[in-house]
């Protein structure tokens, strides 16, 4: 009765541990002080090295059973060598807190881009090798995220495609877990800085506000990590301990950010106080240290590994950036029509344009600050003011619970009033281009608050019960995440007889394997094939040849 939910457990935990296993494999090759990483930081380590073995592997072979099944086999084998060598607890803990935050991934229904190419093109991962041009089918599949990618790598016998949303839970309980690992440093050390106050409110913020890991897709999962890199920047340019490990740290989530959403590459200028202070400290060696990293060579191999996907997918090397795309190639996407994308996906950002309404005008709408009227009524006054009165409730618990009368000098980090200074740069290309929160929203509203907030606490003395408080906040923190997710649960029984103890799956249907089968259908259609059968086209205009033994998909330019 029972036993999907056992198989869907098992295989939770075998993945999520997997990916640990990369994660001390890579470290103990790289020869990395092990002090340095925390048990969650490994699992992001190991992320990045299973992005790395998917978008390689990937240009030779299908994601299949066998390829998947081998890759988990390596990583289990190398989490339990090295847990026997280290008997490391925290790896014991980390593994009850993913058991803890495992109701969030139950689901039936996911956010609709899901079925729309989420899932159709992790699938294509598992079903082929690469091809040209499958950006021609649909719309998604022309700006691909690496998240695809290792989701693909969990398409396992038994559990089939089930854990195409592991990825999301993975970004989300390793970050999780390291703020709180930063949270309990402070506790311990009695040290409650800026860094202290950051990591508690990154933690409480990711639970509470993005507690339904079906709604994360591409984008929360980049948020979740610039909070990480943000603490990340200010440790190494103001300590001089561990320089090795965060220089590895910076360039390990730099490479999840960009490749998790191509315009994160604007955040590349965060490295800039980093940079900066170096060379006005005169710490050149530590400046050398970057570029004789094994890591800085294999983050370049990642973005590569990025573009090199969307040139083949679409012809462009930044999809929809007109000016990175060459039309001459067969399967090329015509400028034209990337034009028009990049403009529906701004329409839509800036709220002219929903399942329900369009803008008479869409190219004069988006220009300049034609549509700020609109997007203040359709998307300010509901999503936007909504989520400000969330962070408003969220900055008065704090303020209430860490109150104190007597203050000390404030403590200054250098490099502080740059990375402000980069936020708001940041925040007003936001504003200006694709002002949606799913868009970099979230985390830039967030850090242009808790940035200060957190100053403002840590130059509180005489802070009392500091441990008592931070466990309730915690504990409370937590309870909404549980809550929430057990309402959630309740509506999805309520409204599509969801039973996960009985079947824990998500809900498929034939949309999920539309792509798939169109793709399958041109390949083997005879009816419209050439009499050499090296070319084919469907009745809506999809070609498809075979060039150095990769199949090309293309239309015919006009």
């Amino acid at each position: 009765m029972y036993l999907d939910f056992l198989i869907f457990i098992l295989f939770y935990f075998l993945a999520i541990n997997s990916t640990i296993g990369y994660g001390y494999l890579i470290a103990h090759i790289s020869k990395i002080n092990f002090k340095f990483f925390d048990i969650s930081f490994l699992g992001l380590l190991g992320i990045f090295v299973l992005l790395l073995l998917s978008y390689i592997s990937h240009l030779f072979f299908s994601h299949n059973y066998m390829h998947n099944s081998l890759i988990l086999i390596v990583g289990i084998s190398s989490v339990i060598y090295f847990f026997l060598k280290k008997k490391n607890n925290n790896l014991i803990k980390l593994n009850i807190f993913f058991l803890l935050i495992f109701i969030s991934f139950i689901i039936f229904k996911s956010h609709d881009d899901f079925s729309y190419y989420h899932f159709p093109y992790t699938y294509y991962l598992t079903q082929t090798e690469i091809v040209l041009g499958i950006g021609n089918f649909n719309h998604g599949f022309r700006t691909p995220s690496s998240i695809f990618y290792l989701n693909s790598l969990f398409y396992l016998p038994f559990i089939k495609y089930h854990l195409f949303h592991i990825g999301a839970i993975m970004v989300m309980g390793f970050s999780c877990y390291h703020f709180l690992d930063l949270i309990n440093n402070g506790l311990n050390k009695k040290k409650y800085d800026k860094f202290f106050f950051l990591s508690l409110f990154f933690f409480v913020f990711t639970v509470i506000f993005f507690y339904r890991v079906a709604e994360h897709g591409t984008d929360r999962s980049a948020q979740i990590l610039i909070f990480i890199l943000i603490i990340k920047l200010l440790r190494i340019i103001n300590f001089n301990i561990g320089i090795k490990e965060n220089i590895v740290e910076i360039l390990i989530i730099l490479g999840l950010v960009i490749s998790l959403k191509a315009f994160y590459v604007l955040y590349l200028v965060f490295c800039l106080p980093v940079f900066y202070y170096f060379i006005k400290d005169k710490k050149l060696n530590n400046l050398i240290l970057i570029f004789k990293s094994y890591f800085f060579y294999l983050f370049l191999l990642l973005i590569i590994n990025v573009i090199f996907v969307n040139y083949v997918n679409t012809g462009c090397l930044i999809y929809p950036l007109s000016i990175t795309c060459f039309e001459f190639f067969d399967w090329s996407i015509p400028l034209k029509e990337v034009s028009l994308m990049n403009d529906w996906y701004e329409q839509w950002s800036k709220a002219g344009a929903n399942p329900n309404f369009r803008v008479e005008n869409p190219e004069h709408y988006i220009q300049n600050f034609n549509w700020v009227n609109n997007w203040f009524e359709k998307y300010f006054f509901t999503k936007v003011s909504d989520f400000l009165f969330g962070l408003f409730i969220l900055i008065l618990v704090f303020l209430v619970m860490f109150r104190s009368k007597r203050k000390k000098l404030p403590l200054v980090y250098k490099g502080e009033r740059f990375i402000y200074i980069i936020v708001i740069i940041l925040f007003f290309e936001w504003f200006y281009n694709h002002p949606a929160l799913r868009y970099g929203g979230y985390q830039l509203i967030c850090l242009l608050i808790f940035l200060p907030i957190s100053s403002i606490l840590s130059r509180k003395s005489n802070l009392k019960n500091v441990i008592f408080k931070t466990k309730i906040l915690l504990l409370i923190a937590m309870t909404i995440f549980f809550s929430r997710n057990i309402n959630r649960l309740i509506n999805e029984n309520s409204q599509y007889a969801f039973k996960p103890l009985i079947n824990p799956f998500y809900r498929i249907t034939i949309n999920h394997f539309s792509i798939q089968n169109k793709l399958r259908e041109i390949v083997n259609n005879k009816l419209f094939c050439s009499s050499d059968k090296t070319q084919c086209v469907d009745n809506l205009g999809i070609n498809v040849k075979e060039k150095n033994g990769y199949k090309i998909f293309y239309r015919e330019k006009n």
